[in-house]
C-alpha cells in the first residue's frame, strides 16, 4: 500500500514516477487526488489524463531525455502537465511563477528546453509575451501550451520565432495521432536512473545553475519524508508552496500519490482565501515557511475561523521561535509540527525532526540526517569539528546530485571525489547528532522561503545604466524572515534616485529579490584585496531596519 512507510525503500519499490501514478490508479482508483477550483480528479482519472498529455507531448515530438518547462501556478493543470512530462521519458522544468521574461528565458535557454507549459492572465502577467520582449535567443524551444487562460495566440519577438501557442484542448486532441500502447510503452520504458527533473538554482554566482535529478533519487528520498513526517492515505494536502519548488512539487505533489493524500493547490498564499479553504476543504496538512503561521497568527479574527481538522505542519527555511512552534499547536491546532533542512542540490532534503521531538529541539535545530544520508561538520581543514562546534555543513549520499547541468566548474567546486557535498552553510551538530544551521550559504538569504541570492541581485542591479557597483545583503525581517537591501555606487555622471532603482528593479526582478530599499553611497567597504565586506553592510543596514522610516 504506497504510503505505510515501512520496509521497501521508495526507489527500488516503485522504480519510476511514471510507474507511482499507475499504482495509485490501482490501489487508490476512487479516491480524491486532485480537488481545485470545482475539479475533483480521482487517482484512476489524474492517470488517463497524465496519459492522454503524454501522447500530446509525444505528438509534439517530445522524446525521451528532453526537457520540457512548466511555467505555471499551482492548479490541476500543473500536476497533469508535470507528471506527463515524466510519462513521457522527458525531464520537468519548473519555472518561478515570479520571474521576469529575462529570468524565464534564461533557464529556457540553459536547460534546452524544447517546450515550454504555462499560462495566461495569472496575476495579470502574460508570460509569453515577457519571453518575446526578453531579448534572450530561444533556438531550441519549439512548441508553447497555454495550459489555462487564454484561446491560441500567434507569437513572437525578439527571442521567439513566430509560431501559435496551443490552447490546452488543441494540445490534448493533437495526442490522438499517439495511440495508448505507444504511450504505454514510453511510460514503461523509463528507467529509475533517468533524470526526472531539473531544478534551478542561481547560486552565488548570480547565474542559473541546473540540477537534475533522477527519478531513484526523488522517490527514495521522499517516501522517507512522508513516513517521517506521518503523511497517510485520507490527508488533504493544501499545497500553498509554489509547484515550481521542491517543496511544492516533490513534499506535495508526489507524496500524495505515494500516500493516498489529496493535492488540494493553491495557486497563491492569501490570508482571507487558506482560512476559508481550511475549513471548507477540510485541509489536515499545511506545510509553509514561518511567515505563512506569523501571517495566519496575527489575524484579529483568527478564533472565529474553524481550525479543527489542520493535524501536520511542517516548516523550516528561517529560524524559527519556540513560541512560534507552541502557538502553531496551541492556537492552529496542529497536533504535529515538524521542521528539515535541504538543498536543490540534495533532492530538496537532508536532515529533519521527527514528529515525537519536543518543541525547543524542533524551533531550534533542522533535525537529523534522513536514512541512507551522512551529514558532516567540519573545519577549514576538511576534518569533522567536535559535536557542539561549529563549522562547514557536507552531505553524502544517495540524494546528492551528481554535478550542475552542463557545468563542471562549478561542479568541482563544491563535489568532491568521494562524493561529499560541500553545502556552504555553517552549522552546528548536537551529540544526537541533530543539526542546527548558523549561517546562510555563503550570502544567501530567505525571503518568505524563497533563496535569494546576492550576486545575481547584483548582477541585475549592474545592468542599469547610473550603477557603477552594486552589494546587496540580508536583513532579519518579522514577517518574512529576512528581505534585501542594496547599497550601490553611481556612475560619476549619473544621477538617480533610490525611488527610480526600486521601480526599475521591480520590473526585472521576482519580488522576493527586490531590495526592501535601496541606499546611494560614496563607496562600499572594502579589505586590502578589493573585496567589499559585507559583514560592514549588513551592520548598517540593520542599524538602520531600526530607524524610523519616512
Amino acid at each position: 500500500m504506497p504510503g505505510s512507510g515501512e520496509g521497501k525503500r521508495g526507489d527500488l519499490e516503485l522504480g519510476t514516477l511514471p510507474r507511482l501514478v499507475l499504482r495509485a490508479a490501482e490501489e487508490l482508483a476512487g479516491s480524491a487526488a486532485v480537488e481545485d477550483e470545482g475539479v475533483t480528479l480521482t487517482f484512476a482519472e489524474l492517470a488517463v489524463l497524465v496519459r492522454r498529455a503524454a501522447r500530446a507531448l509525444m505528438a509534439l515530438g517530445i522524446g525521451p531525455g528532453d526537457r520540457v518547462a512548466l511555467w505555471a501556478p499551482n492548479t490541476w493543470e500543473w500536476v497533469v502537465a508535470g507528471l506527463a512530462v515524466h510519462a513521457a521519458g522527458g525531464a520537468l522544468v519548473p519555472i518561478n511563477t515570479r520571474y521576469k521574461g529575462v529570468e524565464a528565458a534564461e533557464v529556457l535557454a540553459k536547460s534546452s528546453a524544447r517546450a515550454l507549459l504555462t499560462t495566461a492572465g495569472f496575476l495579470g502577467t502574460d508570460y509569453v509575451a515577457l519571453l518575446g520582449q526578453s531579448g534572450v535567443p530561444l533556438p531550441h524551444l519549439g512548441a508553447i501550451v497555454v495550459l489555462r487562460g487564454a484561446a491560441a495566440v500567434t507569437i513572437g519577438g525578439a527571442s521567439l520565432p513566430a509560431t501559435t501557442a496551443l490552447t490546452w484542448t488543441d494540445f490534448l486532441a493533437g495526442g490522438d495521432a499517439i495511440s495508448d500502447a505507444e504511450a504505454s510503452a514510453r511510460a514503461l520504458a523509463v528507467a529509475p536512473g533517468d533524470v526526472c527533473d531539473i531544478l534551478f538554482t542561481s547560486g552565488t554566482t548570480g547565474r542559473p545553475k541546473g540540477v537534475p535529478s533522477t527519478h531513484a533519487q526523488t522517490l527514495r528520498a521522499f517516501r522517507d519524508w512522508a513516513a517521517t513526517v506521518g503523511l497517510r492515505r485520507g490527508d488533504r494536502y493544501l499545497v500553498v508552496l509554489p509547484f515550481f519548488h521542491s517543496f511544492g512539487y516533490k513534499a506535495g505533489i508526489l507524496t500524495c500519490l505515494m500516500t493516498g493524500a489529496t493535492i488540494l493547490p493553491q495557486a497563491t498564499f492569501d490570508a482571507d482565501a487558506v482560512l476559508e479553504r481550511i475549513a471548507r476543504d477540510r485541509v489536515s496538512v499545511l506545510p509553509g515557511p514561518p511567515a505563512l503561521y506569523q501571517t495566519l497568527l496575527a489575524r484579529p479574527d483568527l478564533a472565529s475561523h474553524d481550525l479543527s481538522t489542520l493535524r501536520l505542519a511542517v516548516t523550516g527555511a528561517a529560524v524559527i521561535p519556540v513560541e512560534l512552534i507552541h502557538r502553531m499547536r496551541r492556537e492552529l491546532a496542529f497536533d504535529t509540527v515538524i521542521t528539515g533542512y535541504g538543498l536543490t542540490e540534495t533532492t530538496g532534503i537532508v536532515t529533519m525532526c521527527h514528529f515525537d521531538d519536543d518543541a525547543e529541539t524542533i524551533a531550534g535545530t533542522s533535525g537529523r540526517a534522513i536514512p541512507g544520508v551522512e551529514v558532516r561538520v567540519v573545519g577549514d581543514d576538511g576534518r569533522e569539528v567536535p559535536r557542539g562546534e561549529p563549522g562547514e555543513v557536507i552531505v553524502r549520499g544517495y540524494n546528492v546530485m551528481h554535478g550542475y547541468l552542463d557545468d563542471r566548474e562549478e561542479t568541482d567546486a563544491v563535489l568532491d571525489a568521494d562524493g561529499w557535498l560541500r553545502t556552504g552553510d555553517v552549522g552546528v551538530m548536537d551529540r544526537r547528532g541533530y543539526l542546527r544551521i548558523t549561517d546562510r550559504k555563503k550570502d544567501m538569504f530567505i525571503v518568505g522561503g524563497f533563496n535569494a541570492y546576492p550576486a545575481e541581485i547584483e548582477r541585475i542591479l549592474l545592468g542599469h545604466e547610473a550603477v557603477a557597483q552594486a552589494a546587496v545583503v540580508g536583513v532579519p525581517d518579522p514577517r518574512l524572515g529576512e528581505v534585501g537591501v542594496a547599497f550601490v555606487v553611481l556612475r560619476a555622471d549619473r544621477l538617480v534616485t533610490e525611488a527610480d532603482l526600486l521601480a526599475w528593479s521591480r520590473e526585472r526582478m521576482a519580488n522576493y529579490k527586490v531590495p526592501r530599499w535601496v541606499e546611494v553611497v560614496p563607496t562600499l567597504p572594502a579589505n586590502a584585496t578589493g573585496k567589499v565586506l559585507k559583514y560592514v553592510l549588513r551592520e548598517q543596514a540593520r542599524a538602520r531596519m531600526k530607524e524610523p522610516r519616512g
